[in-house]
């Protein structure tokens, strides 16, 4: 297993829209084992293939006060959200130290298949819906940030590229 390098915004990989999954391999199997550990080393909820600069419609993800419950979602489609919405702090591996509240249905069901092929439908509240539609949200290459205000967003976008600057 290898750790992956996690794309910062703002950089334009981000927006790419994420193709499905159409192998399902020990190639795509060794992906999702490195992208596990990598969000759990990162201290992340969940992670998509495109923060990784991987195009691909999958998803990792572990709510679980544990962290060893982990959810793997390939070309996952949401098929339901409840009309209730709720506005929340949400953050993004890829937008590190930023928090910012974000609404999102309260519950929500998704239809996906498991690094095996083999497809089931999840449903999910609380933080775990939360995060199926930030996660989603990545493989449509649209960013938490995008949610917020534009005068927000340039903060953000401005305190990011110094940080990486003062990095480099």
């Amino acid at each position: 297993m290898a750790l992956l390098n996690i794309l910062c915004y703002p950089d334009p990989r981000l927006h790419t829209v994420a193709k499905p999954v159409t192998v399902f391999d020990d190639k795509l199997r060794a992906l999702v084992a490195d992208m596990i550990e990598t969000m759990y080393e990162a201290q992340g909820v969940g992670l998509a293939a495109t923060q990784i600069n991987v195009h691909q419609r999958l998803v990792v993800m572990d709510t679980s006060e544990e962290r060893d419950q982990p959810i793997v979602l390939i070309n996952p489609e949401i098929t339901w959200a409840s009309e209730a919405r709720v506005k929340g702090e949400e953050g993004c591996l890829s937008v590190p130290g930023i928090y910012d509240g974000v609404e999102r249905a309260v519950a929500v069901k998704v239809k996906a298949a498991d690094e095996h092929g083999q497809v089931r439908e999840i449903e999910g509240e609380g933080l775990l819906a939360v995060c199926i539609q930030h996660e989603l949200d990545h493989l449509m290459g649209k960013v938490f940030v995008e949610y917020l205000s534009p005068l927000k967003r340039n903060r953000i976008k401005t305190k990011l590229l110094k940080a990486q600057r003062e990095d480099a």
